[in-house]
């Protein structure tokens, strides 16, 4: 009997992709827009508060969208792609779950360093690190510097999936769009 692997991501993993898409775009938005706004005001303050809090609900999803990939549907990878695209593709998927995880993590180590609470959705999380001003510095920088590298991987990223769409024309991105429904 052959087993027929299936063409499509299962429905868990498709939304969890767009909704944390939607999620990591919000977490940018609120820390670009900040700058906007005075030091001290209460939007600049509330832009940092969703941020904060944005940024460790994907860090919560990325666990579970790691969970959907173990148990959903395993697809075929493109075994007639050339290497060169496989292993990039591999490497993209790896750092781009690594910055899921990675920056969150960061984001509040760097609050419990600078000795300021971490907020989620009305709960308090405990500090990871005890307060320390010159650590906190350090986390600060490592955090925008992979904040940054994030805009150009996510960028990269939709870049692959266009080009696998119109350039190769094969179903790279229509394996993760949400399905249609005939009306």
């Amino acid at each position: 009997m052959s087993t027929r692997l299936p063409l499509r991501y299962g429905r868990l993993s498709i939304g969890l992709h767009w909704l944390m898409l939607l999620l990591i775009a919000a977490v940018y938005a609120c820390i670009e827009l900040k700058g906007n706004f005075p030091k001290g005001s209460e939007t600049r303050e509330l832009l940092k508060h969703w941020h904060f809090m944005l940024g460790l609900a994907v860090f919560a999803l990325v666990w579970l969208r790691l969970l959907a990939r173990l148990i959903g549907p395993t697809l075929p990878s493109d075994a007639n792609a050339p290497r060169w695209e496989r292993i990039p593709a591999r490497l993209m998927h790896l750092a781009l779950y690594a910055l899921m995880i990675g920056l969150p993590l960061l984001g509040w180590a760097l609050l419990s360093a600078a000795g300021k609470p971490t907020p989620f959705f009305g709960l308090e999380l405990p500090p990871l690190l005890p307060a320390d001003r010159a650590l906190a510095g350090q986390l600060k920088t490592v955090h925008e510097f992979l904040g940054q590298a994030g805009y150009w991987l996510i960028g990269l990223h939709a870049a692959a999936a266009l080009y696998h769409h119109y350039l190769r024309r094969d179903d790279v991105l229509q394996r993760m769009l949400p399905q249609r429904h005939p009306s």
